[in-house]
């Protein structure tokens, strides 16, 4: 029995710090020694000879590649499923970082509080303070969306001549050359005015023309067109998607074929007589400025069937730089995105002849522009639909708890109703959870990593948290936001949800595939290797990648039993008190989830890129333990406010309860149901014991939202406010705040109703009547006159002619009570 017991104790330990083989070896071998003559129990020649056999193939290498790993890599090799070229190259994009740590079983969290907190240079915020708040007043967005459809053209000037195309461009170029956080703040800010001018500035500074020539152009293309794009004297755009192939932009129908022919150059007028060059058909829809774009990024599949380039014929997808003043280019038409008013519409060309040089990089880098697309839609994809969420939560959050507070119905405001609050603190926590996510993840770009994976969490989930958002905003404020016009602060961006959803990868595709198709190679710190040893048929590689692997396994297996048995409460934490549980908690289910993914690969194999729905439940695994470290980084940056703690605490514990849940969906249907079942007593010995955040935080959470305080401060920092208290949004804190100052003398004034001190019958005669008899002071009687009046103002919503043509600009000035 004392064998037995030292046995597990000696298992437990080694798999838990996942001990190398010779200290397995040499345990077991410990082991057997005190067994034989520590306790005195016969341990048989036989039994020290399979050890020793044993301890030989798992030390030697060259033993345990020819009785074990050898043939295993012979089985490996064929039983993995191929990868096509866009895959390969997707994989290979991008870098893995915070994301490989949650996927290890074991997150440093030393690493992560260790990393530098986002900062603006000076430059940056006197830009976020100046012309960006300059732009934010010019923007009218009723007028945008309703009756110009388009931006004004001083406000169109003002981003050209303000540098707000060139962001990312390199100063050396005439760009601005901000950090990837100023450039996320800045369209944050832009976003909580309006959602077209946001998109205008968002997409020059994304995944485009711009971003490209910086890491692939020639030098002739950078010196020509960076300085124009910085100086707004080009518009660019870039064309993607075609009406065949949206998300699987690599089946793109749109081709150019190598050949000799003529063409004016339109930026010089110079003729090109018979050039090898490429004439190129493409048909192309949704790309964003396109109607106004004065240069086209255009991506198609190149051919050279008279090998005039070399000896392939089918060379790839290649992106090209097109003057769309070029003959038989045709842009100008336009789409009508959810409402929006952004520069949106189709591009179409039928054998249009380019040079070759046109070649973004040059014809060597022809066949080349999937690399390069993917290699940067990372970045992009970490700011700019991420960003435009953001701005959408700290919209929400703002006007819902200012409005809230004022409104009220049954003589109590509507945010004090218990249903009411439970939306509130749905937007507060997910607001919370997207600034912090984006912003660890924009740390982490200025580090100068790339994490692709990540950059796909946080297109999903931010805009995903977005639509909830909005939804719950909408229906706290109810009519106030069903109606159209100018004092509708959030129908348009509700109206635009489904364009974030759809763009930069469907949600549905990025959830199914995307995440953990990306993530389970990337992040794993053994599977890629044992791809590619597989590829380049290197079993020396496999040999360790393997052994590491198997270690891997059956440390998890260790780790997470003991981490459930244990409730994870024994696990070291960076910091003390109640946050240290969720770290906790946050290493318990890493090594579980590390756990799901092996058992995932090994019982399902090369299908389980097709188990769409299992696979989308390892993302969210991924995801939310993502999300949930990310809000615990913010805490601590933000110096661990104890007002906030309500909000780490929503945030946090509704993540681990959607690991939770995700686990358990993922062991209810994974078809091995053995499996299954083992797993499931591995991870939830005790069941599931998680639970999502209580309504008393939830509660804590909306009142903070309808105070003037420092919570409601931090969650909408670096939105847009105005200060004119005739704007829809600018009237509200003027507005919270009376309300608050003037509630006790309200509160008496409603009292001394019910015990029927007043003759009048209006509130505004009853206020009046109370003045004239001394009830109230006249510095009261004003206070309160305020107060009504900006609230009247704060629930008043626009009417219309009888066509709806045009509003009524004296709304605010019609009283009859």
């Amino acid at each position: 029995m004392i064998s037995a017991i030292l046995l597990v104790a000696l298992v437990g330990v080694l798999a838990y710090f996942r001990a190398p083989v010779l200290a397995w070896t040499a345990g077991l071998a410990g082991w057997l020694l005190v067994v034989q003559f520590g306790l005195g129990l016969p341990v048989t020649a036989t039994l020290w000879g399979l050890f020793a056999a044993l301890a030989l193939v798992l030390n030697v290498t060259r033993l345990r590649r020819a009785v074990f790993t050898g043939p295993v890599f012979r089985v490996f090799k064929k039983i993995t499923p191929a990868m096509s070229q866009t895959e390969q190259e997707a994989i290979n994009a991008g870098t893995v970082w915070w994301d490989r740590d949650l996927f290890s079983g074991k997150p440093d969290w030393q690493r992560l509080l260790s990393y530098p907190a986002p900062a603006l240079t000076p430059e940056e915020q006197a830009f976020l303070d100046g012309p960006t708040e300059e732009l934010c007043r010019m923007i009218d967005d009723w007028q945008i969306t309703h009756e110009v459809k388009d931006l004004p053209p001083p406000v169109w000037q003002f981003i050209k001549d303000n540098g707000f195309l060139g962001m990312i461009i390199k100063k050396q170029y005439g760009g601005l050359e901000f950090s990837n956080y100023a450039h996320a703040k800045v369209v944050t800010k832009i976003a909580t005015r309006g959602g077209t001018a946001a998109v205008t500035v968002m997409v020059p500074n994304s995944l485009g023309p711009g971003e490209l020539l910086q890491h692939y152009g020639t030098t002739e293309q950078k010196n020509y067109y960076l300085p124009r794009l910085a100086k707004g004297q080009e518009i660019p755009c870039f064309a993607l998607t075609s009406p065949h192939a949206g998300s699987d932009a690599g089946s793109i129908p749109d081709y150019g074929v190598v050949c000799r022919g003529s063409c004016t150059d339109p930026r010089t007028g110079e003729r090109h007589e018979n050039v090898l060059g490429i004439r190129v058909s493409w048909e192309k829809r949704w790309i964003t400025l396109a109607p106004v774009a004065t240069i086209l990024g255009l991506a198609f599949k190149l051919y050279d069937p008279d090998h005039l380039l070399g000896d392939k014929e089918e060379i790839g997808i290649t992106c090209a730089l097109v003057p769309t003043s070029h003959a038989g280019v045709v842009i100008g038409r336009r789409h009508w995105p959810g409402g929006s008013a952004f520069m949106n519409g189709p591009t179409w060309g039928k054998d249009v002849f380019i040079p070759l040089e046109w070649i973004i990089g040059g014809p060597e880098y022809a066949g080349q522009g999937w690399r390069m697309l993917v290699e940067c839609l990372s970045v992009g994809r970490c700011i700019s639909l991420p960003a435009m969420s953001v701005a959408s939560g700290k919209l929400a959050t703002y006007v819902t708890g200012a409005y809230a507070r004022i409104r009220d119905q049954f003589g109590l405001p509507i945010g004090k109703f218990e249903g009411v609050d439970e939306a509130m603190a749905r937007i507060g926590g997910h607001t919370y959870q997207m600034e912090a996510s984006q912003d660890l993840a924009l740390t982490g770009l200025d580090m100068g990593e790339k994490p692709s994976v990540l950059s796909a969490v946080l297109k999903y989930h931010n805009t995903e948290r977005m639509r909830k958002t909005l939804n719950d905003a909408m229906d706290i404020h109810g009519g106030k936001a069903v109606v159209l016009g100018p004092r509708n602060y959030l129908a348009r961006a509700y109206q635009s949800i489904p364009i974030a959803i759809t763009v930069e990868g469907a949600n549905i595709l990025t959830r199914s595939m995307i995440i953990y198709g990306q993530g389970a190679i990337r992040c794993h710190p053994f599977v890629l290797r044992e791809m590619r040893a597989a590829m380049a048929d290197d079993g020396k590689e496999f040999d360790l990648a393997i052994t590491g692997h198997i270690n891997f396994v059956i440390s998890n297996v260790v780790r997470s039993l003991w981490l459930g048995l244990s409730g994870a409460r024994l696990v070291h934490a960076p910091v003390s008190g109640e946050r240290a549980r969720y770290y906790r908690q946050l290493t318990r289910f890493s090594s579980a989830f590390a756990l799901l993914s092996d058992m995932a690969m090994f019982s399902l194999g090369g299908t389980l890129k097709f188990r769409e729905k299992l696979s989308a439940r390892l993302g969210d695994m991924l995801s939310n333990l993502y999300i949930a470290s990310a809000c615990l980084k913010r805490f601590e940056r933000d110096g661990a406010p104890p007002e906030d703690l309500p909000l780490l605490q929503w945030a946090v514990e509704n993540a681990l309860y959607d690991v939770q849940q995700a686990m358990d969906g993922f062991l209810a249907n994974l078809p091995k149901r053995g499996l299954s079942a083992v797993i499931r007593r591995v991870i939830f010995p005790w069941g599931l014991t998680l639970k999502p955040a209580s309504d008393k935080t939830g509660t804590k959470v909306a009142r903070a939202m309808m105070e003037e305080g420092g919570t409601r401060a931090r969650l909408t920092q670096g939105m847009y406010i105005p200060q004119d208290e005739r704007d829809a949004v600018g009237v509200l804190a003027p507005a919270l705040r009376s309300i608050l100052e003037t509630e006790t003398i309200e509160n008496t004034l409603r009292k001394w109703a019910r015990d029927g001190r007043f003759i009048s019958i209006t509130a505004r005669e009853r206020l009046a009547e109370a003045l004239q008899a001394g009830l109230i002071t006249q510095a009261e009687f004003d206070a309160v006159t305020r107060a009504r009046k900006l609230k009247r103002d704060v629930i008043m919503v626009d009417d219309f002619d009888a066509t709806l043509s045009h509003h009524d600009e004296a709304l605010l000035e019609r009283l009859i009570f």
